[in-house]
């Protein structure tokens, strides 16, 4: 099938070609991404077009690396999970993380206030939440512009995003620029990782299976062998584009959940700006506040708690009352999980468990280490 390019493709194109450094050779590949067509012709265009980017982003990284990348933006996880307000300069992140929190992060109308993550701790439903203030988003920090990378590690260690958009202003054009960012810089958002299970072996070769759900087997054989896997089992569980199967290779990749904030929403014209925005971004969960007149406050809390998708879990033992706070597991964590993070004694010498709660036929049933945990289960923990 003939590829049919545009006339933007083929600039993009010779535009890499004169490319001196990595930045300009990035940018250019990225014009040739966007601008190419997409269809099965193009399929393998695309590939390569992401291959090479892949790596280049991977050596100016390393490039930066040995220059020095300055000060560190890590934030030590409290709590049971991270939030990360993300948004362009005076969306007002700092002024909700004060609002959900009692941080007090510096709030001022000049731009680029917050220089380094501030962290709050937001407490709902008996459990402890961290919400942190990143500094803006700017344009190029999915190249290492200011301290873009040292931003896009402490964006990627937090569990969930909220991102912020200013409704007073132009929320459409503040998001695209936000989502190209992110997206720039291996973010997958509110994407699901491709279901490929990767063993690796010693010997024997690559076997695949599942071929009948990828269109060219030679060229995942190809991928795995240019990722230095020679010797694996390749399970592949749905269907699967060469891209998505790329994607699944790069361990700089990172699938994140968020939703969004509108922002500001007691000013003038932001219902009209809002109404726009949502029929834009209809996939997003997107709420609307302002924090100066604490408008729609719970419902942001409850919605933070929602797409972390945690449980609350209280635990006991024989013959007392539930101990308090409660703890705070995953979706779908077994009682075996419970017991690891009780005390790793616990998980060792486990013989089984009595429940109290949603996740069973009647109160003080008994399980075993594989039973799934629900909201506000009580678990007695027996051990040998």
């Amino acid at each position: 099938m003939p590829a049919n390019v545009t006339m933007e493709y083929l600039l993009a194109e010779d535009e890499y070609r004169k490319a001196k450094t990595i930045t300009e050779k990035i940018k250019a590949l990225e014009k040739m991404y966007s601008t190419i067509p997409k269809h099965k012709g193009t399929e393998k265009m695309r590939l390569s077009i992401k291959q090479r980017l892949s790596k280049y982003k991977e050596k100016l990284e390393k490039s930066k690396v040995k220059r020095g990348r300055g000060p560190t933006f890590s934030v030590k996880k409290e709590g049971a999970a991270q939030v990360a307000l993300v948004g362009l300069p005076n969306s007002g992140k700092s002024s909700i993380l004060n609002v959900l929190t009692r941080a007090n992060s510096v709030v001022a109308s000049y731009p680029l206030t917050t220089r380094i993550p501030t962290p709050g701790m937001l407490e709902y439903n008996d459990i402890q939440l961290e919400i942190v203030d990143m500094p803006s988003i700017i344009k190029d920090i999915s190249m290492g512009k200011g301290f873009g990378f040292q931003l896009i590690d402490a964006i990627r260690n937090a569990d969930a995003l909220s991102i912020i958009v200013d409704l007073s202003k132009d929320p459409v054009r503040d998001m695209e620029i936000i989502l190209n960012e992110l997206y720039r810089s291996g973010f997958r958002i509110n994407k699901r990782k491709p279901e490929i299970e990767i063993k690796k072996f010693s010997s024997g070769g690559i076997v695949i299976r599942g071929k009948e759900y990828v269109s060219d087997v030679h060229e995942i054989k190809k991928m795995l062998v240019e990722h230095k896997i020679s010797n694996a089992l390749v399970v592949i569980k749905e269907k699967t584009s060469l891209e998505e199967f790329l994607d699944s290779l790069n361990r700089n990749l990172s699938y994140k959940k968020a939703f969004i904030i509108g922002s500001k929403n007691d000013l003038e014209n932001c219902d009209k700006n809002l109404e726009t925005f949502r029929k834009r971004y209809s996939e997003f969960g997107i709420l609307s506040l302002s924090a100066e007149k604490k408008i729609n406050i719970e419902q942001v809390k409850e919605k933070i708690y929602e797409i972390l998708d945690i449980v609350r879990v209280f635990t006991k033992s024989p013959g007392s009352e539930p101990d308090y706070p409660p703890i705070a597991m995953k979706r779908g964590a077994t009682i075996l999980d419970v017991a690891k993070e009780v005390h790793k004694q616990f998980y060792k010498n486990f013989k089984y468990a009595k429940v109290w709660g949603r996740s069973v036929k009647y109160d003080g049933q008994r399980a075993g280490g594989d039973h799934v945990v629900g909201e506000g289960d009580i678990v007695e923990i027996h051990i040998k």
